[in-house]
């Protein structure tokens, strides 16, 4: 049985944890620093110190080798190659719609809070700091539901309890609920980005770089999504306007099914 596709879930989990990390870490220290008269600008500047021993002790670690990765056409014509691959394309719909669920939502949970929910600005950042901290945990619990579960049954899994959780998250009036929602759905997210991100490289075996860069035009594309968001706001509201997020785990269930099923096996 070929153990590659399990093998590449894990190791983008494992990556993803350390994104969470700095996601939870990261302006935990700058409020600390801030609390203490430090400021961000030391901050910084302790990181840059931490750094200089890890780049010390990498000065002798071989530098990795140009790879002909499409040894009979070029770059370019691989590129295009690629997008002309329906399973690329596939996992690469599958990531951008679920980070409507990711940073999408990541980008408006202080200003729902405060716009729709009327909560103050310090409780809005602990939603947020909810937010983050329970996609840290959930990107953490990942590697042990994938000890016992594919990763493809887990998207589906949890695709259909968010499409049922989320509703609830909006409809709900006490603050104090859709707090306790907003931590569910960020366990939940976990593996929304790991395991697409996974699916697409598997599909480029052995070109990394190609890889790179159909995900980087992809997200070049998506990027203007918080923008029609925004103006969609302005012209609906905001409640209204966060209803457009379920397009997320409508994406993952229609979509995110085994590679071998995308292939017909």
């Amino acid at each position: 049985m070929d153990r590659a596709p399990e093998e590449r879930e894990r190791n983008m989990a494992r990556w993803t944890i350390a994104g969470s990390v700095g996601y939870v870490v990261g302006p935990a220290l700058i409020a600390v620093a801030v609390v203490v008269g430090l400021g961000w600008r030391g901050v910084l500047l302790l990181l840059a110190l931490a750094s200089v021993p890890f780049a010390w002790a990498g000065r002798r670690s071989p530098t990795p080798q140009a790879k002909d990765e499409d040894a009979d056409a070029d770059a370019k014509r691989g590129l295009l190659a690629a997008f002309r691959n329906r399973q690329v394309l596939r996992w690469l719909f599958v990531l951008e719609a679920a980070d409507l669920l990711g940073d999408v939502l990541h980008g408006f949970v202080a200003l729902y809070f405060v716009d729709v929910a009327h909560v103050g600005a310090v409780e809005a950042a602990f939603a947020v700091a909810v937010w983050t901290g329970a996609a840290l945990v959930g990107d953490v619990l990942l590697l042990v539901v994938l000890r016992h579960m594919s990763g493809w049954t887990y998207l589906r899994i949890s695709a259909a309890i968010v499409l049922a959780a989320y509703p609830v998250f909006l409809v709900v009036p006490s603050p104090a609920a859709k707090l306790a929602v907003l931590g569910l759905l960020g366990l939940l997210n976990a593996g929304w980005y790991a395991l697409p991100k996974a699916a697409l490289y598997g599909e480029l075996p052995g070109r990394s770089g190609t890889a790179i860069a159909v995900a980087g035009i992809g997200g070049f594309a998506a990027a203007g999504v918080p923008a029609g968001l925004g103006i969609a706001a302005q012209q609906f509201g905001l409640q209204a306007t966060m209803w457009l997020l379920l397009a997320a785990p409508v994406a993952l269930l229609v979509a995110a099914r085994s590679p071998n099923r995308g292939r017909g096996a």
